[in-house]
């Protein structure tokens, strides 16, 4: 159950580091980098917590 808990921050952490590398990829400035960081990181959090809601409610029956 701890697991299953914490796949949102996971896909957080994932997605505001891809964000990140994305935005000084494309030579973005600090802001760019931290704006892309921040939108990435709330997208993937989103998508991680609908699996965890999902899986919580099909491991629980």
């Amino acid at each position: 159950m701890f697991v299953i808990g914490y796949y949102f921050l996971g896909a957080f952490l994932l997605g505001a580091i891809g964000g990140g590398l994305r935005a000084r990829s494309m030579g973005g400035k600090p802001a760019d980098i931290a704006q892309y960081a921040a939108v990435f990181g709330i997208i993937f959090g989103l998508i991680g917590l609908f699996i965890t809601v999902y899986l919580d409610r099909m491991l629980r029956g």
